[in-house]
């Protein structure tokens, strides 16, 4: 049965239209029609009936179509996403503002967003197939950072509705997928409280046991110049507030950027507070815009870390701002950024040009890479913030919606810490051989499951190769040829971690100070030349042979580990950073007569 209101006829005349399809003659008139009158279905209808129903009606209802114009407060928006909330099917508007939408189920509603460049994403209502004057309305946000914008806790406080915690966690699970609680889980969030860095930023060891300040040579005519650190007096490794106690650095620029933002040489990490202590928070990273590159080299440019290289959209008073890779979050002051899905958004903090010294660069080696191919590659976004197969992004009771957990992408940002992402970065391949009495050992190491160089950033990482070659009693074969760990890689007891003039190899970028020659270098603050650089590009392979004095009988065991280990090891002693290696890859061979 289908209910007719003669004056509200177009809008409710749904299931009359399809009886409209018949071209039959009634005798039934249209006077005959009263209000909210019901007529069976399948009842012929006069042609004067016909008249109040358009035909682009009859035509949505047959297609599944939804129509209708996208507005701002100055008229249509040509170009703008029409969507099915959490679905791909979308719509452009043309140059009149107007959609169509297809391919929908009769009957069954649906939620329609808006969203155009410059817009806060729009919409949000429920909407069913075979609406033919829908009006979505988009909102302009600013087009300029507000300096005086109040950072947003990403902590739920009582009484506090308005931060992040409270619709991106699940405070039962402690293994949740939700972004808050990943984030609380990744190194970004504890970027402001990280002991190495705090400690390479004071001077000091973990305890507060600090260095003593840098001495200088000064000279009348060529200025000052730093001395080594006396080691005959108690030391604790080197420091930024060593060598420069008077200045803060640009150090917060990337480890605490909601504090430095609008002040990057004028902040002590040490000193940060409050929102700006929470490290690279969800307010921060949600109000970047757009990265200043390089317009030739697409990279930041030289001495502009962090917040140098960000711009942001701080909302006005009044209003709030989120980008994120999502076209539909409707109703909010959400936007669309393309930029949250490109791995640009990584580059400022991952590419570090000092003193003319390259010194961290995992963005430029991805650009460099294979992996930056638009149809094939990959972006740091694809490695570092995978699926996790959630199917929410929003817990549902905060009005989470269900969406393809393809598109839902990790907040854990897996890095240098991680087992996993370590032991997936590169294959490994052993080959061992026992002849006469020698046994000869071929170890292939090859980069083919990173877009960077492994090890990446800062050049305090390094990757050991150890090799080892045992008889049947295990005590160790001479090794007759090969290459040995450098003494960087620890003089003393192999079972404390000091493989120094061991069978194998390390990998590194070396840095060494112009004036205090010393080397290896993590003060990257000063003046610093590379002295080497083996790290594995991406795809590349290096291979290194060892030989080894073979017992006059018995079996031998061969066996091969790379480690990454996350800094020198007499600087973690110096600073009593306890940090353990662990084992990206490993493998047994066991050689007979």
């Amino acid at each position: 049965m289908v209910e007719v209101n003669r004056p509200g006829l177009i809008k409710k005349i749904i299931g009359a239209a399809i009886v409209i399809a018949s071209l039959a003659v009634t005798t039934i008139s249209l006077a005959a029609i009263g209000e909210n009158t019901v007529v069976p279905v399948g009842t012929p209808v006069p042609i004067s009936l016909k008249a109040y129903v358009p035909l682009t009606l009859c035509s949505s209802l047959a297609s599944g179509e939804i129509s209708g114009i996208v507005r701002d407060d100055s008229g249509p928006v040509s170009g703008a996403t029409v969507r099915v909330q959490a679905t791909t099917n979308a719509a452009a508007t043309g140059t009149d503002g107007h959609f169509t939408l297809t391919g929908l189920v009769p009957n069954q509603p649906v939620v329609l967003t808006a969203w155009a460049s410059g817009y806060y994403i729009g919409g949000g209502g429920s909407y069913l197939p075979g609406d033919v004057a829908v009006e979505l309305h988009l909102e302009a946000h600013a087009s300029q950072d507000n300096p005086d914008y109040v950072w947003l806790s990403a902590f739920a406080d009582a009484g506090d509705e308005s931060n992040c915690q409270n619709c991106h966690a699940d405070p039962l699970d402690p293994n949740s997928t939700l972004p808050f609680d990943e984030w609380q889980r990744d190194a970004h969030s504890r970027s402001t409280q990280n002991k190495r860095f705090l400690t390479m930023y004071t001077g000091t060891d973990i305890t507060g046991n600090q260095s003593p300040l840098t001495d200088y040579f000064c000279d009348r005519d060529y200025g000052c110049v730093p001395l080594p650190p006396d080691l005959s007096q108690s030391y604790y490794g080197p420091g930024y507030k060593l060598d420069f106690p008077d200045t803060a650095g640009n150090c917060a620029a990337c480890h605490a950027p909601a504090a430095s933002v609008d002040s990057p040489y004028d902040v002590d990490p040490t000193a940060v507070t409050g929102v700006g202590s929470e490290g690279v928070a969800c307010d921060y990273c949600h109000k970047i815009w757009d990265v200043r590159l390089d317009a030739r080299m697409g990279v930041p440019l030289e001495n502009m870390p962090g917040v140098l290289s960000f711009e942001l959209r701080r909302p006005p008073e009044g209003h709030q701002f989120f980008a994120g890779p999502f076209d539909d979050v409707a109703p909010g002051e959400d936007t669309y950024s393309v930029l949250q899905t490109h791995s640009q958004i990584c580059a400022p903090c991952h590419f570090g040009s000092f003193w003319g010294t390259q010194v961290y660069n995992s963005f430029g080696e991805w650009l460099d890479s294979p992996y930056n191919d638009t149809e094939n590659g990959k972006t740091c976004q694809d490695c570092h913030m995978p699926p996790t197969g959630a199917t929410h992004f929003t817990r549902p009771d905060k009005g989470g919606i269900e969406r393809n957990p393809d598109e839902i992408f990790s907040h854990k940002m897996l890095g240098a810490m991680d087992e996993s992402l370590l032991q997936n970065a590169v294959t490994m391949t052993v080959t061992a051989s026992l002849e006469n009495d020698e046994v000869t050992v071929l170890v292939d190491i090859t980069n083919d499951l990173t877009g960077h160089h492994v090890p990446t950033d800062s050049p305090l990482r390094h990757l050991l190769l150890l090799v080892q070659a045992v008889d049947a009693d295990g005590a160790e074969l001479p090794q007759s040829d090969g290459p040995v760990v450098p003494d960087w890689g620890g003089q003393g007891d192999p079972a404390e971690g000091y493989y120094a003039g061991l069978p194998g190899k390390a990998y590194a970028k070396v840095l060494q100070e112009l004036w205090t020659y010393t080397m290896p270098s993590g003060a990257y603050w000063n003046q610093t030349r590379v002295v080497s650089d083996n790290r594995l590009a991406a795809f590349e392979t290096d291979t290194s042979t060892y030989s080894f004095t073979a017992p006059t009988d018995g079996e031998v065991t061969v066996q091969v580990s790379l480690l990454f280990r996350r800094a020198f090891i007499a600087l973690m002693d110096q600073k009593g950073w306890e940090v353990p290696d662990i084992v990206m890859e490993q493998e047994t061979v066991v050689l007979n007569r």
